[in-house]
């Protein structure tokens, strides 16, 4: 199977998921556990792909200028704080850490 014919498998999969959504019926999701279950799956998601794409590359686990990075944008927002400066405020931060030597 060639690159071009994984990514148009995946595309058709991807539509027809999207498609079978649609069909559900919405009084499946109106009950308390249903709709706790998406809010809560959405949030683990995310949370899992900031974890894979912070502490992954390739198949091995590394800490390097992303992880203090993550951390001043958590705090940040926690604060509170405009998106902008919580983006500019950890590209600086991981910035600054691997023109001090600390980089992948």
């Amino acid at each position: 199977m060639t690159l071009w014919n994984a990514v148009l498998l995946a595309s058709i999969v991807c539509v027809a998921l999207k498609t079978i959504g649609y069909l559900i019926p919405p009084r499946w999701f109106d009950a308390p556990t249903p709709s706790r279950i998406t809010d809560l799956l959405t949030v683990a998601l995310l949370s899992a792909l900031v974890a894979v794409q912070t502490l992954g590359v390739g198949q091995a686990i590394t800490v390097d200028a992303r992880v203090p990075a993550v951390a001043v944008a958590a705090g940040l927002l926690l604060l509170r704080a405009p998106f902008l400066v919580v983006v500019i405020a950890a590209a600086a931060t991981a910035a600054l850490l691997r023109l001090w030597g600390w980089a992948l």
